[in-house]
């Protein structure tokens, strides 16, 4: 696996029937808030445990990914916030601003994170195919400020640590969050190398949206036939832009109908469709790729955890097809 990366316990040690999709985990996903605190982190601990007990029948190993040091984040954010993030001297405001207050648990949690997206994209350029982050998509990170329940961006210092490593000289961000990645718009703005493309409610957070390479801003109540015809046109123009050698992708639940920080109108059946057209597309295309779960705000947990453990599946399910399209990109820095 990915260096520092160490296996969690499974139930079972009966082994996959096929060679298994690595998903990245660790308890500190799950960050302990105040009472009455509106993000549902229960999500990460119902996620792990809901894939921990199917990773034989869907063929996963679950790992834990190490923190992400000071030069993998300095490829992308400001060393003074990274520095302020680590020593607790955030501002109130800023602290706001992400929506979560800083704890020591917080600043590990941001790292690991980033950690889990790093060593997906990782093991999905060296052989895998495929590979997910059970948390991650940390989307409205950027250069110098966190937001949105966001410390640092994982998709972008996941690309270029791909780069720097020589795995990757492309890449594509594939955004399907219900929010605009607008950290991810700002990062990559000035670099051919990354594509992002977003997907987004149009009257939601942020208020302002820097562009993006593609945006298709979609408006409320967008439901499952709308949004897949829009996918299935565009996520092709965003590759065939883009000339990614792997592929970043953000499956975020809260396009769901009823999501309370989201306006479209998505079942649980949509969102796989969306999910299952993601990975066949990257797998024709012969494109490695990771995967982070993004936002999920539905008013009944389980549903969230529903949403993400499908695309898990779904990801696991792809991994086979995957591991014969892809061969490693052995890319030579530019």
């Amino acid at each position: 696996g990915p260096p520092g990366a160490s296996p969690l316990t499974t139930p079972s040690s009966r082994q996959p029937t096929v060679r298994a999709m690595k998903a990245f985990f660790c308890p500190t996903f799950e960050l302990p808030l105040p009472e009455g605190h509106a993000f549902p982190m229960a999500k990460y601990r119902g996620l792990y445990e809901r894939v921990r007990d199917n990773a034989d029948a869907w063929g996963i190993t679950l790992h834990e990914p190490v923190s992400t040091s000071d030069e993998a984040l300095r490829r992308v954010h400001c060393p003074e916030y990274i520095e302020r993030v680590r020593r607790g001297t955030l501002s109130a405001s800023e602290q706001r601003r992400i929506g979560f207050p800083w704890s020591e648990a917080m600043a590990r949690r941001a790292r690991r994170t980033v950690g889990g997206t790093i060593a997906a994209l990782d093991a999905a350029l060296r052989g895998d195919g495929i590979a997910a982050n059970l948390a991650g998509g940390t989307h409205h990170a950027a250069f110098d400020r966190g937001g949105g329940y966001c410390v640092f961006n994982d998709s972008v210092v996941a690309a270029r640590h791909a780069q720097a490593e020589g795995l990757a000289r492309r890449l594509l961000i594939v955004d399907l969050d219900v929010h605009h990645g607008n950290g991810t718009a700002e990062l990559v703005a000035e670099d051919d190398t990354l594509f992002a493309f977003s997907m987004h409610d149009a009257k939601n957070y942020p208020a302002i949206k820097p562009a993006s390479d593609l945006d298709i801003p979609l408006p409320p109540g967008t439901d499952d036939a709308r949004y897949l015809d829009l996918l299935a046109h565009h996520l092709p123009r965003a590759i065939d832009a883009a000339r990614p050698d792997a592929v970043i992708y953000l499956a975020g639940a809260d396009p769901y109908l009823g999501d309370r920080l989201g306006q479209l109108a998505l079942t649980k059946t949509g969102l796989a469709q969306r999910d299952r057209f993601v990975f066949d597309t990257c797998a024709r295309f012969g494109l490695p790729l990771s995967v982070a779960m993004a936002g999920g705000y539905a008013p009944d947990v389980e549903d969230i955890v529903d949403i993400h453990a499908e695309t898990v599946r779904l990801a696991s399910r792809s991994a086979c097809a995957a591991m014969t399209a892809c061969q490693p990109i052995r890319a030579t820095p530019a």
